[in-house]
Formats: C-alpha cells, sequence, structure tokens
C-alpha cells in the first residue's frame, strides 16, 4: 500500500555510505598512532636509521609477492612511478625519521597534540593539488579535531611537565618542529595516495613504497647496524620491532589506499584524528604517562569529528 502523496515510481535514494572504507581508514590512522608511542620504546634500544632501515627490510620480505602485477592490472605509466616515489620519500622514508627523532625527544602526547595539524593538512593540499572542495561538515570535522587533540597541550599533569624539564628545550623545540615535518608528510602521503589509487592496486601500492624507503634508508641503517651491538637487545623488543614492520610497512598502507579509492581525500584525512588519539593513548596507558579530565574531553571532540564527517547527509543533500 502507497501512502498519498508518495510516489512510487520515484523511491527517496538511500545515500550509499562506505562504511568498510571508513572502517579501513579508522583502523589504519588507529595502528599508526599505536606505533608512533610504542616507538617511544623502540627509539630507546634501536638507533633511529637502524630501526627504520629493519623496518622497512622486515616488511619488504613479507610484501615480497605483492610486487608483481595483478593479472588485469595496467603497467605503470612513467607519472605513476614518479608519484610512487614522492609517496615513499615524503610518506614512508621522510614520515619515518621525522616521526621517529620526534617522538624521542619529546613524548607520545606531545605527538599527538602536534598531529592534531594532519586532517587541516590533508584539507588544504587536496584542495590545492586535487581541486577537491571542503564542504561545511568536513570544514567542521576538522575543527573539532584540532581543537579536541590540542586540549591535550593543556591537560598534561605536572609530573609530565616536570618530566620534559629534563631535555633542553632547544632539543625539545627541534623534536615538535620535526613532529610537524611529519604532518606535512602524511598529509603528501593521503594526497598522492589519491592520485594512486585510480591506477595501482592498494596492495602493490603498499609493496613498491616500501622498497623505495628500504632503499634510501639503507646506507644510513647499514652505517648505525656496523655500530650496533644486536645483542643488548631484549627479546620483547624484537617482537614489538616485527609488529611496528608488519603494521606500519603492510597493514596500515594496504587499510589505507583500499579506504582511499573510496573516499574524498578531505573527508579521508578527517580520520587521520584517529593518529593522535591512538598516540595518545598508548602514552597514557602503556607508557604511563599522566591522563586527566580533559584528555577525556579532547578525545570526544576528535571522534565527534568523525561523526561529522562520516554521518550519512540527508537525501537530496
Amino acid at each position: 500500500m502507497v501512502r498519498r502523496g508518495a510516489s512510487p515510481a520515484h523511491p527517496v535514494a538511500t545515500p550509499n555510505v562506505p562504511w568498510l572504507a571508513y572502517a579501513a581508514l579508522a583502523g589504519s590512522m588507529a595502528l599508526v598512532g599505536s606505533y608512533v608511542g610504542l616507538s617511544k620504546v623502540l627509539v630507546a634500544v634501536f638507533p633511529v636509521f637502524l630501526l627504520a632501515w629493519l623496518r622497512f627490510g622486515i616488511a619488504a620480505l613479507a610484501m615480497a609477492h605483492w610486487v608483481r602485477r595483478a593479472p588485469g592490472e595496467a603497467p605503470l605509466s612513467p607519472h605513476d612511478r614518479r608519484l610512487l616515489f614522492w609517496e615513499s620519500f615524503l610518506g614512508n622514508f621522510l614520515f619515518s625519521i621525522s616521526m621517529l627523532f620526534g617522538v624521542s625527544w619529546t613524548s607520545a602526547i606531545s605527538a599527538g597534540v602536534v598531529m592534531a595539524a594532519i586532517p587541516a593538512a590533508v584539507a588544504l593540499l587536496s584542495r590545492w593539488w586535487l581541486g577537491e572542495h571542503i564542504n561545511r561538515r568536513v570544514a567542521a570535522a576538522i575543527a573539532c579535531a584540532a581543537m579536541g587533540i590540542g586540549l591535550m597541550a593543556w591537560a598534561r599533569a605536572p609530573a609530565a611537565l616536570d618530566g620534559a624539564q629534563n631535555v633542553s628545550s632547544m632539543r625539545t623545540l627541534l623534536g615538535h618542529g620535526l613532529l610537524l615535518c611529519a604532518v606535512l608528510c602524511e598529509a603528501s602521503y593521503v594526497v598522492i595516495g589519491k592520485r594512486l589509487t585510480g591506477s595501482v592496486s592498494p596492495r602493490r601500492i603498499s609493496a613498491i613504497i616500501n622498497l623505495w624507503g628500504l632503499a634510501l634508508v639503507t646506507p644510513l641503517g647499514l652505517w648505525q647496524a656496523l655500530q650496533f651491538d644486536f645483542g643488548s637487545a631484549p627479546g620483547r623488543h624484537w617482537l614489538l620491532l616485527l609488529f611496528y614492520a608488519i603494521a606500519a610497512s603492510m597493514v596500515t598502507v594496504w587499510l589505507w589506499m583500499k579506504g582511499l579509492a573510496q573516499v574524498p581525500a578531505p573527508r579521508a584525512g578527517v580520520f587521520t584524528v584517529m593518529l593522535p588519539v591512538s598516540a595518545a593513548a598508548v602514552g597514557v596507558l602503556v607508557l604511563g604517562e599522566p591522563f586527566g579530565p580533559w584528555h577525556g574531553v579532547a578525545m570526544a571532540l576528535a571522534l565527534s569529528g568523525l561523526l561529522l564527517a562520516t554521518w550519512p547527509a540527508r537525501p537530496g543533500r
């Protein structure tokens, strides 16, 4: 039975919400945030360049079968090859080095505060390079994400500040500068990845950019490997390194590219808020950094930004 005034020939369209793509994007950034926080433990044992080299090397072995072109997939064009290099140089190599040094000279919560700028950086870069529109809801979501995680800068307990005084102010300032560099690298990674997903499969992107990262860091990694006592690293740190390598180079990249293929870059950029939230959570729950009531407010604001960006729009809008 059809209600009066309704037209069965023209049913109201229900927006097709890519929930699986959203879940992939959120899961990818939550994993990135977890290893950003846990890298604080790893850099206390492994030198930064050696840690990055081991990460890329382990992942290269795990993803060797992903390098080949799948049946029916188009060969890489010269343009795709250039984009793959820049995707790896900025999003893998430079991001890893900047993030590892930045976290080692600051804290996991500091990393969360600085990296709250990622959604805004993604939106601006995608507007400039991809010409993608930033609607009011996405803009509001970006503002919620930045404000929410920014509150963490004011929410640190005195104990956290006392610990920070042990580090020279210049080194801490440099650490925050490197974290800001990591923000720009991550934003570039999102925008370049959006271009690549139109012509290259997510698995192949993951494998190729990891190989580029391995090639770029090998000279510095070998230099530090020759001076490092591998027997001094505890067994639990090797297990953590294995998780870091697989999560950072294999799982997170594949999940991100899979989701990015179905979601516009500005909206996908909002999901990077899961990175600082996850990094801060690891800092509190695993590393014992202080947690206050304002942290809960900050995370609620950040997650509100996610809801704003992903909630289905009204039919016709």
